[in-house]
């Protein structure tokens, strides 16, 4: 069996590929990414890199690929078409599954990206490719890139509300990836979200005990948070993405109780202390 990982550079591809490698051999992993130089050392290691662009997706680079993990792109609005490339040309090059990195809950999700990721789905069950849905709740990491600057101020905003959050690492959402792809079966949804669910209140006080300083959430209307983000520079766009996934997850879009992330990798997930001990370390 050859295993193909599309998109395979990326944060999560790059957890993906040492983990495929371990369970099944380099010789029977194949990496897709739009550049092949990012990946040399996988390469050297005896993995296939080939090049893949998802905006012109060649069924020749999947000849032989029996299992495909297609991670989603992320050129927010290019999503749907890209995927329904990768999807066309799996489908032309005969390859016996895909599994797909989808959103937690995407049918009734009411984050604004849900919407390419339904698209995808809908994609999927057209194409007549066998599949599975990993749904992804967020990673751990989503909420610990900007940590200085809040403790430096004292304060996490967002838009959160008390909303329940259940995040895990990275990693586990790798490895979900890994025992899905390699052991799963047609028809499999995985609504993947971590163990134990947190308020972003929770959050800011779990940075503050391990930082050691005064940090609070503050906690703003999806408008204010949005003009928030923008007057610290980010784009509207971005800005506005940002501030309807806070606001969704005030409504619990992000909440998960059923375990079937700790299940399927045979452990606990990654608290999130765990990921901002890590990262202020």
């Amino acid at each position: 069996m050859i295993y193909a990982v599309a998109g395979a550079s990326g944060q999560l591809g790059r957890l993906v590929l040492p983990e495929l490698v371990a369970k099944v051999g380099a010789a029977n992993v194949v990496a897709l990414v739009r550049n092949p130089a990012k990946l040399a050392e996988m390469a050297a290691s005896g993995v296939s890199v080939q090049a893949f662009d998802y905006d012109m997706a060649d069924p020749a680079a999947l000849g032989g690929v029996g299992r495909l993990l297609l991670i989603s792109a992320n050129e927010v609005g290019k999503r749907s078409a890209q995927h329904q490339a990768v999807i066309d040309a799996a489908k032309a090059a005969g390859v016996g599954l895909i599994a797909y990195t989808s959103i937690l809950h995407a049918p009734t999700s009411t984050i604004g990206l849900a919407g390419e990721h339904r698209d995808t789905e809908v994609a999927l069950a057209a194409s007549g490719v066998p599949h599975i849905l990993l749904r992804n709740g967020w990673y751990n990491e989503n909420y610990t890139g900007a940590l200085g600057p809040s403790i430096e101020h004292g304060a996490i905003i967002g838009a959160a509300g008390a909303g329940r959050i259940c995040s895990a690492s990275r990693a586990d959402i790798a490895a979900a990836a890994v025992a899905a792809l390699t052991g799963g079966a047609a028809g499999d949804i995985h609504e993947l979200a971590g163990d134990e669910a947190f308020t972003m209140a929770e959050f800011a006080a779990h940075v503050a005990r391990i930082a050691g300083k005064p940090v609070a959430y503050v906690d703003m209307s999806q408008a204010d948070y949005a003009a928030a983000l923008e007057g610290v520079g980010l784009p509207g766009w971005l800005a506005a993405m940002l501030a309807n996934s806070s606001f969704a997850s005030s409504q619990d879009a992000l909440f998960d109780d059923s375990r079937t992330l700790s299940r399927l990798i045979g452990r606990p997930t990654t608290p999130i202390a765990d990921t901002i001990a890590a990262a202020l370390a």
